[in-house]
């Protein structure tokens, strides 16, 4: 941390919004997999595809890589945000209510939500496969299909999951435009592509996530 400190306030926003950006393409590839829940295989390409990133020597770097992204995200977050309090004490006489400003006034909070929800994550299903957490009574560490579909039988936990993904939703729509603008990629003349296409992959995000525990609950209500 106190490293960390001797960055300048620029050089720390770049590190979060590129260690931001990488975490982006992880969630890109973490729906995809997800999404193959949705085939009506019994969990068969799901299973396959959780084998092969837990297994893979790549993968297993990308890991380190990955919690790495992780850990620098949160804490220049936490940094900058600090700052930003520290810059303006007290509140504005006129807050400004366009659609920017709400998703930025707020990134701190959905951030602290969406970080509780990933520590939740863990718990759930990566501290399981290391042996830090034991598995439930008849499921194996690394069978996460069945861990699935035993999280997403409760109403109340694929509630949780679904609101978090909103939030982690709401996080993105700015982060991702605040990102180009912190890197120095935005222009006049593609700032309107770069929004609409944040707020789509936000929304796209959301969704997609979303659709794993509707699908699975409603699927075992069915059966």
């Amino acid at each position: 941390m106190n490293i960390m400190l001797l960055y300048s306030s620029i050089t720390r926003k770049v590190l979060m919004a590129l260690a931001g950006l990488f975490l982006v393409t992880f969630l890109c590839v973490h729906l995809g997999i997800n999404l193959m829940l949705l085939k009506d295989d019994g969990g068969l390409m799901f299973t396959e595809a959780a084998a092969f990133m837990g297994t893979n020597s790549v993968i297993k770097v990308f890991e380190i890589v990955l919690f790495s992204g992780f850990l620098l995200h949160i804490l220049f977050g936490l940094l900058v945000s600090i700052q930003n309090r520290a810059a303006r004490p007290t509140a504005y006489a006129c807050s400004n209510s366009s659609e920017t400003s709400f998703f930025s006034k707020y990134m701190f909070h959905t951030g602290i939500i969406v970080f509780i929800f990933l520590a939740l994550h863990f718990f759930d299903f990566y501290f399981i496969k290391i042996g830090l957490v034991a598995p439930p009574p008849g499921i194996a560490s690394h069978d996460f299909y069945h861990r699935t579909l035993l999280l997403f039988s409760s109403p109340l936990y694929s509630l949780l999951y679904i609101v978090c993904f909103v939030f982690l939703g709401i996080h993105l729509n700015h982060a991702i435009q605040s990102a180009f603008q912190t890197l120095g990629w935005n222009h006049s003349k593609y700032t309107d592509a770069v929004k609409f296409i944040g707020s789509a992959f936000s929304v796209l995000i959301a969704v997609g996530f979303s659709l794993v525990p509707i699908y699975l609950y409603v699927i075992q209500v069915i059966k």
